[in-house]
């Protein structure tokens, strides 16, 4: 937060005399290349501030001016008042879905009483910072409810906005006419986050060392945000994958190497989760759920799949690793469900941290395919399958072994069974997978990650 500090005149938070606690700069999801902002040429002041260290006392809820946050496909995930009442269209209540939170859609509806100059300026500041991230007809399909009118709107804007390639924080000026002879000047604020952007409609003159010393503590707002984000149904695939035979591995290892080698599980799989996405999600035990979202320059259908192959060709070399490391004959295995489907997302919290969770069918259907699973596989239901593209599905390599006669066994290409089919049901060793029993489910054999 550095950056954000410089450019906004707040002062870095000192854990003591003479150290400095700088967070580091939050950045866009992993995966985008983003080049730092040119401080001569963006158009940003450094604000003046009192050089008296303040306590920091501000939470989001106490911000006295618009403030809402936006995800990177630009859906609104958190507001307060001033925001719904000025800007968002003051709805009773927020939409369900992710599509009707189009931050456009929602700046059209709640600006439909201003003047034109300013409906068009606050768009054209959102989509100068969209255009990094979100192409033309993407925006243009979030906002295909709206009036023809509107769209031509938000379409001429887009090919007017200087794209502002987004990292830290950004500042624009922006005049809001409240009578005819009269105007209002404020600063708009856009503070990138990992999770997404925040932004602050200040008044001219209004900034305060509170409000800035608050927005330099990721850490703070973060959480304060997470707190109070709010539960979204949206499209989503889940992936669920546990370790094989954790138990008796956990018994062969001294509990410093068990742990050590959780950890590097964990450590190896976590750049390839964010390469494709991937959002943590609440799991009990040792194992590990992502949740993967709509993307607007990618399928998260495809990402996940192949994040799940990438993840597996990984645990192959760990496990290799660690068989030469202690001279033994285990193979370790991460076994994998994937599952499609539209639920409900919203935070876990507890005094000290914030967990993503998605409640439904969609994570206990991947769950308990994650247990069917054996030595490494990857298994994904008919529903999640046929997601794909067709350019999509002919890079994927999955299918169904059977047994023919002689008890021989034969992969039947780009096919699907019923789970129920293929293990004895009766078996209490199956119990808890007979509420997925007539599931019509497939093996990911493998993935073209490269075309």
């Amino acid at each position: 937060m550095a950056e954000i500090s410089a450019r906004i005149g707040a002062h870095p938070a000192t854990s003591g005399e003479g150290d400095t606690d700088v967070p580091n700069v939050p950045r866009p999801p992993e995966g985008r290349s983003v080049e730092a902002a040119d401080p001569d040429s963006a158009p940003t002041n450094i604000l003046p501030m009192d050089t008296e260290r303040r306590v920091l006392k501000l939470s989001i809820d106490e911000i006295a001016h618009p403030a809402y946050m936006v995800n990177y496909n630009f859906e609104v995930t958190w507001y307060n008042d001033l925001a719904r009442q000025r800007l968002l269209g003051n709805f009773r209540t927020l939409p369900p879905g992710t599509e009707a939170r189009s931050v456009f859609v929602m700046l059209l509806e709640g600006s439909a009483g201003n003047a034109s100059e300013f409906r068009a300026d606050v768009l054209r500041i959102h989509l100068s910072i969209a255009k990094d991230r979100l192409s033309k007809a993407s925006i243009v399909a979030a906002c295909r409810e709206l009036s023809g009118q509107d769209a031509a709107l938000i379409d001429a804007l887009y090919n007017e906005a200087e794209r502002v390639n987004g990292q830290g924080i950004a500042e624009f000026p922006l005049e809001v006419r409240r009578a005819a002879d009269a105007a209002e000047t404020s600063r708009v604020y856009a503070i990138y986050f990992r999770e997404g952007i925040l932004f602050v409609h200040v008044p001219d003159g209004s900034i305060n060392a509170g409000l800035l010393d608050f927005l330099a503590r990721r850490d703070v707002v973060i959480r304060n945000l997470l707190r109070r984000r709010l539960p979204v149904l949206t499209q989503l695939a889940v992936l669920v994958a546990d370790l094989q035979n954790s138990v008796k591995i956990c018994s062969e290892l001294p509990p410093e190497e068990y742990f050590e080698l959780i950890n590097e599980i964990w450590s190896v799989m976590g750049p390839i989760f964010r390469k494709y996405y991937g959002t943590h999600g609440k799991h009990v035990g040792d194992g590990m759920v992502y949740y993967f979202f709509p993307q607007p320059d990618s399928s998260y259908i495809f990402n996940a799949v192949a994040c799940a192959q990438e993840v597996r060709l990984a645990m192959k070399k760990v496990s290799k690793d660690w068989q030469l490391r202690k001279n033994w004959f285990n193979e370790l295995y991460l076994n994998i469900g994937l599952q499609e489907g539209q639920e409900w997302l919203g935070t876990f919290q507890s005094a000290t941290s914030v967990e993503f969770a998605v409640l439904g069918d969609t994570i206990n259907h991947a769950a308990r395919l994650s247990d069917f699973a054996r030595f490494g596989s990857v298994w994904a239901t008919k529903n999640f399958v046929s997601k794909l593209s067709s350019d999509e599905r002919a890079r994927v390599a999955f299918g169904i072994s059977r047994r023919g006669d002689g008890d021989r066994e034969q992969f039947i290409a780009s096919s699907y069974s019923q789970l129920g089919s293929l293990v004895d049901m009766e078996s209490g060793r199956y119990e808890k997978l007979r509420v997925i029993a007539t599931l019509p489910i497939t093996e990911i054999r493998s993935v073209t990650l490269e075309v």
